[in-house]
């Protein structure tokens, strides 16, 4: 999804942030798209196996041969250095595999274990946090932001659903010219929580709060403020203890500053204050923050994949309430064909989860429920293929061949103005 990651783009930037699917105008309200989806880089490979009831077909060696061909032919099309790709499903075959180098420098493979920053699959902590927040009385969806934050503009009516629903009409702090510039002028400074906000809150809001959805980091700023306040941890250490514990996920974590676990991939993007490619490993994420700072590794996105789908962890107990979850998982459309977001989720032809996208950076966590399918990918490029992000180009090749009646076809974002 074209807007669900930190994404900025030179000059103007995109919305996108750390992974989210929008596609507004730059400086203005999401415009609608063109009813035809490319389905892109699928090439003149042979159609895959007929899908079963359940949406997949078995991963047999021919089903994952034409993975490797797909993964390999969208490298070489968009430039991608390196990508990891992990495919599960129950009775049907897994497929774990690693394409090109970590380290284009070093020429060091890429492999599966590599921790990757993720960005805006940060939303779906964050939001978990906030709904387990919510499963125990300590707030409500529908109070407004103005109850726990001063200063919010329209801060009195938007609410907490609207902030976790990309609805809340406030600026995207990481579209603002003079916050593009601070950070490429000096990638590894830290940002606050509040210099984030002040970015935003210098520009008129775009709509009334629920008027129309608008991919926007600073709803998560907001959101990670509210969980500092109502639980008192910060909120890296909310969601290691609430979340990341709980889950199992020994390899995610929340960084405060720009610390890396080894081994790690390197990134390369070209949103620098130049223009050419350099390498992001040790930018600071906290610009991201609630919205898109997160790092985690294929084997642990396999498992929130489900989890944060489900509200289910992986031994059985409940993430979040039943209730809670079926809220979150109201996905009212957006303007993107085929795409509905919920509450810091999304759902795409059917596939439930969200992508990341920052500085060096991209990543795909999706959950298929009626064949309890996973997929997920990784890779060490922001570097979009006109106009279309990198890890789009994968999930909807791969998703062509694994579930040809649920492809995860989005369109290519209209280029920023």
């Amino acid at each position: 999804m074209t807007h669900p990651c930190i994404r900025m783009r030179r000059g103007i930037v995109v919305a996108a942030a750390v992974g989210a699917l929008v596609v507004p105008a730059a400086g203005g309200a999401a415009t609608a798209l063109p009813s035809s989806a490319p389905t892109a880089a699928t090439g003149t490979e042979p159609p895959s196996p007929s899908s079963s009831g359940d949406g997949v077909v078995e991963l047999t060696p021919a089903v994952q041969q034409q993975v490797d061909e797909a993964v390999q032919r969208v490298m070489k099309q968009a430039n991608v250095p390196g990508v990891s790709v992990g495919i599960w499903t129950p009775g049907k075959g897994q497929y774990v595999k690693s394409f090109g180098v970590a380290d284009k420098s070093t020429g060091r493979a890429m492999d599966p274990g590599l921790s990757m920053r993720i960005g805006s699959e940060t939303k779906t902590f964050t939001v978990t946090a906030v709904l387990q927040l919510v499963d125990e009385g300590k707030i409500g969806l529908d109070d407004t932001i103005g109850e726990y934050i001063d200063g919010v503009p329209n801060g009195d009516k938007i609410t907490l659903r609207q902030l976790a629903g990309m609805r809340s009409g406030l600026f995207n702090y990481s579209q603002d010219e003079a916050f593009f510039k601070a950070l490429t002028s000096d990638p590894q400074r830290p940002f606050t929580p509040q210099q984030l906000l002040d970015y935003s809150f210098k520009h008129p809001v775009l709509f009334p709060p629920g008027e129309k959805f608008y991919y926007c980091n600073t709803n998560l700023i907001l959101l990670g403020l509210v969980v500092e306040q109502m639980s008192g941890q910060h909120l890296n250490d909310y969601i290691q203890e609430h979340v990341l514990d709980p889950a199992g996920l020994d390899h995610t974590l929340f960084p405060t500053g720009n610390e890396f676990p080894t081994p790690h991939s390197q990134g390369y993007t070209n949103q620098t204050a130049t223009g050419k490619v350099e390498d992001t490993a040790d930018w600071d994420p906290s610009w991201g923050w609630a919205a898109g700072a997160m790092i985690s590794r294929l084997e642990d996105l396999r498992v929130w994949a489900r989890t944060v789908a489900t509200g289910v962890l992986p031994d059985g107990e409940r993430m979040i309430s039943p209730a809670t979850q079926k809220q979150r998982l109201i996905t009212p459309a957006t303007p993107i064909p085929g795409a509905g977001y919920g509450l810091g989720i999304f759902n795409v032809q059917g596939w439930i989860g969200h992508n990341g996208s920052l500085p060096g950076y991209e990543s795909l966590t999706i959950y298929l429920p009626s064949a309890r399918a996973t997929l997920v990918v990784v890779l060490n490029t922001d570097i979009n293929y006109k106009n279309e992000e990198p890890s789009t180009l994968f999930g909807d090749a791969i998703t062509t061949i694994v579930s040809p009646d649920h492809i995860f076809n989005l369109p290519a974002e209209p280029a920023a103005r």
